[in-house]
């Protein structure tokens, strides 16, 4: 067979998958053994793992207990080094409930684990719907499907109506999503700090204003060392705010190595997204990453990305304030629909899509 008829085979296989809208879990609730082609990742994807050992250190830890006081430079001073060298770091005393947290695990269970005609009903690709359920946003882009189904939930600048939130984990989120976004608008003020501008500069930039929820769901794998949860990227985002169970799995990438984000209970993994990287003009770092399948589970993680409006013709780019004739500008101005359009219309695992606006 050639290539030809090998890419009609699979184009085949994805439909299938995706018109049985019951995403990943449907497989698993089905019994499957062994994991359809379209999840085996190619050849050299796997060679090229074996030769990147995972390495033993882990992601900066920042205690946020005192920001508001006498630990605040310090904190500040943290989240900077953080920023720079790793592009990700766990905070621990942010002030959330840890029943908050807990809550919207169990929610984002519930809703996953619960009826699956609900489910169905909000199955779609359509990005402009608000609320959605799908499995692998880039399934017909890329060379593997990933192991994980999402619900996604786009909160613009104008609130949600509750009622538009699955019934599962409706409660939760509202909650978690009012928590978040606090923290989110605190974070932006420090990292704002961090780079020598007044506190609100991120914030007035609107780099706040829509964030969009991913609630992932991660089926136990039989075959999980011929796939993966989530492919290797970096985000379209200011900033992501991701909550994760204990289960673990995700890994950064840092000096050319995997590095294991340990979990630990109450923490909060924040991450800068390539958008904060081109504003830094490089100086903050957003780095690849990857979500590991696993043989246990279901891993559950909430990421909450801050994206600025989609529909906005603000222009970002480089901040004018940290520009100077020894630090010129690296990047290109960009809109976040001309980035996210980008985004979306390749696989999730192509080289950084910040390298296209690279001057």
């Amino acid at each position: 067979m050639g290539t030809g008829g090998a890419e009609d085979c699979r184009e085949k296989e994805l439909k299938a998958f995706d018109e049985t809208k019951a995403g990943v879990k449907g497989l698993v609730d089905a019994g499957m053994v062994n994991i359809p082609k379209i999840f085996v990742r190619p050849p050299d994807e796997l060679t090229g793992d074996s030769d990147r050992c995972q390495i033993h250190c882990q992601v900066p830890v920042i205690d946020f207990d005192g920001v508001d006081g006498d630990r605040h430079k310090e904190i500040v001073n943290q989240l900077k080094s953080a920023s720079e060298c790793w592009g990700f770091f766990q905070v621990v005393n942010h002030g959330i409930p840890l029943q908050v947290l807990e809550d919207m695990i169990k929610g984002t269970t519930r809703f996953h684990e619960g009826d699956v005609e609900m489910k169905k009903v909000l199955y779609s690709r359509d990005r402009t719907r608000r609320v959605r359920f799908n499995s692998n946003y880039d399934l017909y882009n890329s060379k593997a499907a990933s192991w994980r189904d999402t619900l996604t939930i786009t909160l613009p600048s104008n609130e949600l109506d509750p009622q538009e939130l699955p019934p599962d984990c409706r409660e939760c989120s509202i909650q978690y999503v009012k928590h978040v976004s606090e923290l989110g608008h605190s974070l932006l003020k420090l990292l704002s700090e961090a780079l020598g501008l007044n506190s609100e500069h991120l914030v007035e930039l609107g780099c706040g204003k829509r964030r969009t929820f991913v609630c992932h769901y991660y089926p136990p794998c039989p075959q999980p060392e011929l796939t993966l949860g989530t492919t290797k990227h970096s985000d379209p985002s200011f900033l992501t705010i991701l909550l994760q169970d204990q289960i673990g799995g995700l890994q950064v990438l840092h000096q050319n190595q995997w590095v294991d984000v340990q979990p630990i209970p109450g923490a909060l993994i924040v991450n800068i997204g390539d958008f904060l990287q081109i504003m830094s003009n490089g100086k903050l770092k957003s780095v690849e990453h990857r979500v590991l399948a696993k043989s246990v589970g279901p891993r559950i993680s909430v990421a909450c990305f801050l994206t600025g409006e989609f529909l906005d013709s603000k222009v970002y780019g480089p901040v004018k304030e940290l520009l100077s004739e020894n630090n010129p500008p690296l990047y290109r101005d960009f809109t976040i629909s001309e980035y996210l359009a980008t985004f979306f219309s390749s696989a999730l695992d192509v080289n950084s899509k910040t390298d296209s606006l690279k001057l």
